[in-house]
């Protein structure tokens, strides 16, 4: 038995028919083939598939896509406007904050939602702790974190 969906994924009305238990990032990547949102873990510990519902960054491999109908979704291929990354994009670039890649759609919108919630700034230590949900196996996070910082000041500058 299928259901009906609707969403708006990076300001786009989309919908679709989805089996009851299709979790979001399936449907993203499946249905509307945003592949920037990765699968790694399937266990909701790695982070590289977080996208941000409704303003606030969600592991899409937790929720259910029925469960974002009406929501307002923002993935990795949503952030850029037109050749002009977003700060934190440019940041990750800027600073060498990537390695092979599979995380790093993960850990820019974490990122973005933690700059988001402490306008205030962000210490080193507020940044590890922000990105214990996001795993990256390659850079041993020295560069994410620069990048971090970095994209903090310019987003909250922009605020």
């Amino acid at each position: 038995m299928k259901m009906p969906v609707s969403m708006t994924v990076n300001g786009q009305k989309v919908s679709g028919e989805v089996e009851p238990r299709t979790l979001l990032v399936t449907f993203l990547r499946e249905n509307l083939r945003l592949t920037g949102t990765h699968v790694g873990c399937d266990t909701s510990q790695c982070g590289a598939c977080v996208v941000h519902v409704d303003g606030s960054s969600v592991k899409s491999c937790t929720l259910l896509a029925v469960q974002a109908e009406g929501s307002n979704v923002t993935t990795i291929e949503g952030l850029a406007e037109g050749d002009k990354l977003h700060p934190m994009q440019e940041a990750f670039r800027e600073h060498h904050a990537l390695q092979c890649g599979f995380c790093t759609p993960g850990m820019v919108m974490s990122a973005i939602d933690l700059v988001k919630t402490h306008p205030q700034g962000l210490s080193e230590q507020e940044i590890r702790e922000g990105l214990e949900g996001n795993l990256c196996r390659c850079t041993g996070y020295h560069n994410i974190v620069k990048a971090i910082a970095a994209a903090a000041k310019v987003m909250n500058a922009k605020a």
